[in-house]
């Protein structure tokens, strides 16, 4: 009966101010990168050099994420004809992984160090850990103010990673004080590892977020169940099937279903409605909808192999 595909493949608006607040935080990571390092190796601090490496890995992550929002604004082709938006996905997958990996090294280091902790000059330590923190915040508050946190899990993942500094920092400044103070220089090893285990809480969120996507999974802020509902109560919708929700991008949900529709209704006015619904109820305005009726033959579409977007 009818087919109708409505969308736009111009992409988030929230992707040139992404961009600038990415920009910025990569120059602000990459400096306090090298001064936490120079710092570490003179001061002889695991928390410090701990965090260093962590902003090494965000810094090569905060760069990936600066390509993706630049990848994302290249339009559409024959051959991708979604452009290229799940590369934003693929860079928050890989920062998560990126998180866990440095966690990981940031143990196995403090493990040693619980046995044999050596002495730290924590004066400059701390002095360095404060640098550091004042720079974490800046770059947090960049993200934050000049992004779009809530549309793009590529800049939350990024944010996670300058947050994950911050907190490193914090642990270099409490493990610094309770060496000077108390000479107690197990403390390095220790809070370095309680960074580690609140690095690998975050990353865990942004793994299972992208993970999902990659997957063509139902968003976690839409329930599929009160879609198919909102469509079936439409007057002249007989039945709901072949439905499937899924994100391109952040911020760029799709869906596509079939509408089994009585023969005297008018389909044209159904698929109106129905457009209409999904977007303002569900906020989905990337929507493929086919109108079929009772004596249409239409084998329900399975198939796994399949991409949503090219059922019919």
């Amino acid at each position: 009966m009818g087919h109708h595909h409505g969308h736009s493949h111009e992409g988030p608006l929230h992707v040139k101010n992404n961009r600038t607040a990415l920009t910025i935080s990569l120059i602000i990571t990459a400096g306090i990168m090298v001064l936490e390092f120079l710092g570490g190796l003179f001061t002889n601090s695991l928390a410090l050099l701990s965090d260093a490496g962590h902003m090494l890995s965000d810094t090569t992550s905060l760069g990936l994420s600066l390509f993706a929002t630049v990848l994302a604004l290249k339009p559409p082709s024959p051959q991708k004809t979604y452009g290229f938006y799940r590369f934003e996905i693929l860079a928050a997958f890989f920062n998560g992984v990126t998180l866990f990996m440095i966690a990981g090294l940031i143990v196995w280091e403090a493990y040693g160090r619980f046995f044999a902790p050596p002495s730290v000059n924590s004066i400059y330590m701390i002095a360095i850990a404060v640098i550091g923190l004042l720079a974490n915040l800046l770059s947090a508050l960049v993200l934050t103010k000049k992004g779009n946190m809530d549309k793009s899990i590529n800049l939350r993942s990024a944010y996670l990673h300058v947050l994950g500094d911050a907190l490193g920092s914090v642990g270099a400044i409490i493990a610094g004080l309770l060496m000077y103070f108390f000479s107690w220089y197990t403390a390095d090893p220790i809070i370095s590892v309680i960074v580690a285990l609140l690095i690998l809480r975050s990353a865990w969120g942004v793994i299972n977020e992208s993970v999902n996507i990659l997957l063509e999974g139902t968003p976690p802020t839409i329930n599929w169940l009160e879609v198919k509902e909102s469509l079936q109560r439409i007057d002249g919708v007989r039945d709901v099937h072949d439905l499937h929700i899924w994100t391109i991008t952040s911020g760029l949900d799709s869906l596509s279903c079939h509408l089994l529709i009585e023969e005297s209704k008018n389909a044209q006015t159904i698929l109106q409605e129905a457009i209409s619904s999904i977007r303002d109820q569900f906020q989905i305005h990337h929507t493929t909808i086919q109108i079929e009726i009772a004596d249409f033959n239409h084998e329900t579409c399975l198939q796994a192999a399949l991409p949503v977007h090219t059922r019919t």
